[in-house]
């Protein structure tokens, strides 16, 4: 018999025993991480070259310092890349596209960066397939697309997946990219002879050659999770990919601009919005076996990081962002206009208002002549009764006098295409909802409208075809009022025909399941060929506001001192922009003191 003093000893050896093994095993165990990109469309420097202005939250030369932080806590760490890099800003449009004989600045970047891999995006077909290889020609890291084949049947990087190994771990990477290439940039040199396969078919056959020589297979999509264009096959669906190869262990999922983190099934799903804003984080514990026994995904915001000035510091960029700089301040002052691009036609005036508080787009808080116009261009493409819009910049605007090409990059800087559906009076207002939960809820004392940080400026959308009110005294999805359709109430089971971007229509409607309808047209041409087209035949074009939508529920105060008061603090700079969250008349004071604090210590 064990007496009471042995068992307490025995217990405690039992529990050091535990703890050892548990350690030993801990000690087996190995912590990886896999960093993904994509869609940062040119946007190396963290800069905006529409105003000559810093950004605070993107860039590849941010992603590197948070980069780096990570590959100093793991060496294990792993950087892939899933397309639409080449592409985007005047830097790499204006300046990079015309020099195909020159490095390419990006790849130059993501040398630097030290790339593991890099799948082909649709937009690195934007200058044809001669160009696309000579770009991607100095890469020192494999240019993956498995699904895209050249006439001889090979892949036209001359590679579709890659093993990565590091630290006695091997990871397969499979790239795919959309197979709507075609319907994208179908007039681009080579394209049309090429072959697009469906993307979960060639992860099978990429799988099977991989056989049991990777620890890790992942697949790095340019495509979104659901259906872009195949919504029948899903030929172009990263779900699809999951559902037909069990095997993976790992998805990125690009080109639609929207942060993913999400777990299907026991597979860890990650994509990020576009600009280098941020990064998909993939933590995966294997164990002594190399068997994966944990995993998760996570994304990175890349507000709070600084940007690498070894990346601005490449010549390579640095050349091209000065030359950027210097092509974007070109203006009709100047002998030589020929920079700003074709001269398309001209305005009457001014589109849009000065803001009222700095940092508050007037855009979002009346009708303004841009969004009008960028509507009223649409629906007539389109043919709809009814369309949606968004602004990519909380600036952007239209001068007065002669419009050039290379304005309109300043209000439609994407080449998105547009596309007709049908919708019902109930997906349509549905839809308005969605869009609606861009603001905050208005709080008694208020002194200005402001906006959710989570929901991005560039997804909330305006309509035309439509008169309506945005209620902000309730709470998300409660919002639109008085909806009228051609004179009428809108009706749930009237039936309508809506313009939206081809983007718009997968990444939201279809993703979040606010419309059954497919598209029944889409556009051969970009939106913003569209907008030159209408000032080449239009011009001059005056603007126009016909205040078919307005915001109620609130009550700013607008004749209380006070308000003037602070608002004189944000426009002075005391005050920082209350984009995020409103100043309130109950906070008076404190606001006051704190604009007075931030006076004395300027």
């Amino acid at each position: 018999m064990i007496g009471k003093n042995g068992r307490k000893w025995l217990l405690a050896l039992l529990v050091i025993l535990c703890a050892l093994i548990g350690e030993a095993l801990a000690e087996e165990n190995t912590h990886v991480v896999i960093l993904g990109t994509s869609d940062m469309h040119g946007n190396i420097w963290g800069w905006s070259y529409q105003d000559g202005k810093e950004t605070d939250n993107d860039g590849m030369a941010r992603l590197y310092t948070y980069i780096q932080e990570v590959r100093k806590e793991n060496p294990l760490t792993f950087l892939v890349d899933a397309g639409d890099e080449i592409q985007g800003t005047i830097l790499t449009d204006d300046i990079a596209s015309r020099e195909p004989d020159q490095p390419h600045p990006v790849i130059a970047a993501m040398n630097r960066m030290g790339y593991d891999s890099m799948t082909l995006g649709n937009h690195e077909f934007d200058w044809g397939v001669t160009d696309l290889l000579f770009f991607l020609r100095t890469a020192e890291f494999p240019i993956l697309s498995e699904n895209i084949r050249d006439a001889e049947g090979n892949c036209l990087t001359g590679l579709g997946w890659t093993i990565l190994e590091r630290g006695g771990v091997r990871i397969a990477v499979i790239g795919v990219t959309t197979p709507g290439i075609p319907r994208l940039d179908g007039d681009k040199e080579g394209v049309d002879a090429l072959t697009f396969e469906a993307a979960s078919d060639a992860v099978k056959r990429a799988v099977r050659e991989i056989g049991d020589r990777a620890d890790i297979l992942m697949v790095s999509a340019h495509m979104g999770l659901e259906a872009e264009y195949d919504e029948d096959g899903g030929s172009d669906s990263a779900r699809k990919i999951l559902e037909e190869n069990p095997e993976i262990d790992v998805l990125q999922v690009g080109h639609l601009h929207i942060t993913a983190a999400q777990k299907e099934g026991r597979v860890p799903v990650g994509g990020v919005r576009n600009a280098g804003r941020e990064i998909a984080r993939f933590d995966l514990t294997l164990d002594g076996d190399k068997q994966i026994i944990d995993s998760e995904v996570s994304i990175i915001d890349m507000a709070n990081y600084e940007p690498s000035e070894e990346i601005r510091g490449i010549p390579e960029v640095r050349l091209a962002h000065e030359r950027a700089t210097e092509f974007a301040e070109a203006d009709s002052e100047k002998e030589d206009a020929g920079d700003r691009g074709a001269l398309l036609g001209s305005t009457t005036a001014r589109f849009q208002p000065d803001n009222e508080i700095r940092g508050i787009p007037e855009y979002k808080v009346r009708d303004t002549a841009l969004v009008e116009l960028i509507l009223k261009i649409e629906m007539e493409n389109a043919q709809a009764d009814v369309a949606a819009t968004a602004l990519f910049r909380d600036d952007s605007d239209l001068k007065e006098g002669d419009i050039y090409s290379s304005d309109l990059l300043d209000i439609y800087p994407y080449e998105n295409t547009l596309c007709r559906m049908t919708v019902t009076g109930e997906e349509l207002r549905r839809y308005m909802e969605w869009s609606a939960g861009h603001y905050n809820q208005w709080t008694p004392g208020d002194i200005n409208i402001s906006f959710d940080p989570d929901f991005p400026g560039y997804q909330y959308d305006l309509f035309a075809g439509v008169d309506y009110e945005i209620n902000l005294s309730k709470p998300k999805g409660e919002r639109i009022e008085n909806v009228m359709f051609r004179g009428k109430p809108l009706q749930d089971d009237d039936v309508l025909t809506l313009a939206v971007t081809s983007y718009r229509y997968s990444s939201v409607i279809k993703a979040e399941n606010l419309a059954a309808g497919k598209r029944e047209w889409e556009s051969s041409c970009s939106i913003r060929d569209m907008i030159a087209d209408y000032f080449s035949q239009e011009s001059p074009v005056k603007p126009e506001t016909d205040n078919h939508w307005r915001i109620t529920g609130i009550d700013l105060s607008t004749e209380d001192a006070r308000r003037e008061e602070l608002i004189g603090y944000i426009n002075d700079g005391l005050l920082d922009p209350p984009n995020g969250k409103s100043y309130n008349l109950a906070d008076y004071e404190s606001i006051v003191q704190l604009a007075e604090e931030n006076r004395k210590s300027r």
